[in-house]
């Protein structure tokens, strides 16, 4: 019987969410009971684990699962035997530093302060490279209330608008301690377990599917040069005759960012009957 590729997922929470899209646009089978904790995709070859976020990275490190979806912030906290395979694009987050408004102050400066977090091993690996010799404070969550307590002097926490630091009267300084995002993991100095590739594929054409969009149109022939300088296309566009003698249909990839912009330059261009529609994967 073929061994089954054991997969950590996050078991609530916006990570669970985005994992749970991504996988499913790759094709895989996802839970539809919150409360199931194992699912079995027999025709992938795929066992998922639903799991608590932070404890994803362990479970990998410790080779109990052979692969996991988790947060950046999550793995370096954990200091899990585990790494990043590949970044997923969603659940994006910054690590700050803040302190009271007005209190002026500079991570050059942080020496000898107080700093509370829900992340003592991210922060205390960042202030051990930046030299730094200040105590954490750990906290499961809300460090925000920690400078108004006496608590601390500094926090150090996810920032998203920073909004609610703000309400608590105290303001972002120095640059960001980390740029996360979910990502993949396997277990540290291991061989990738069979199954990897192909995931990895799967999940690299979801990404790609969401920063594309397809744009279809018809355009005269003479006018076709100046259309496909619009829409290159990643390698070149499709072209197909249609039965209106002197046009053609063009098709081709476009930057969703850009997609706007891509059809009024056609319009401009003479073309027509210009459709963009969504792409759900692909490989490139």
């Amino acid at each position: 019987m073929t061994r089954l590729l054991k997969i950590a997922v996050p078991n609530k929470g916006s990570l669970a969410d985005g994992a749970a899209q991504m996988l499913r646009e790759a094709g895989y089978r996802q839970r539809h009971d919150p409360k199931e904790l194992v699912l079995v995709d027999e025709t992938n070859g795929v066992e998922f684990y639903y799991l608590r976020p932070r404890d994803i990275a362990v479970y990998v490190g410790e080779g109990t699962l052979d692969l996991g979806i988790t947060g950046r912030d999550m793995l370096l906290d954990s200091e899990a035997e585990a790494v990043e395979v590949v970044s997923l694009g969603f659940g994006s987050t910054r690590f700050r530093f803040a302190a009271p408004d007005g209190a002026d102050l500079t991570t050059d400066r942080l020496d000898g302060r107080r700093i509370a977090t829900s992340y003592p091993g991210l922060v205390g690996a960042y202030l051990a490279r930046a030299g730094i010799n200040a105590r954490l404070i750990h906290l499961d969550g809300a460090v925000e209330s920690s400078v108004r307590l006496g608590v601390a002097d500094v926090v150090a926490d996810v920032v998203e608008t920073g909004s609610t630091l703000k309400k608590a009267g105290l303001e972002l300084f120095g640059e960001p301690i980390l740029e996360s995002e979910a990502i993949l993991i396997q277990r540290k100095g291991t061989a990738a377990p069979d199954g990897l590739d192909l995931l990895v594929r799967r999940l690299n054409g979801v990404i790609t599917a969401r920063d594309y969009l397809m744009v279809d149109y018809n355009v005269p022939t003479e006018k076709l040069a100046a259309a496909t300088r619009v829409t290159p296309g990643l390698d070149a566009p499709t072209v197909s005759p249609l039965a209106k003698d002197g046009w053609v249909a063009v098709r081709a990839m476009i930057p969703a960012r850009t997609a706007q912009q891509i059809m009024d330059e056609l319009w401009d261009v003479g073309a027509e009957a210009i459709l963009v529609t969504s792409i759900h994967a692909c490989r490139i």
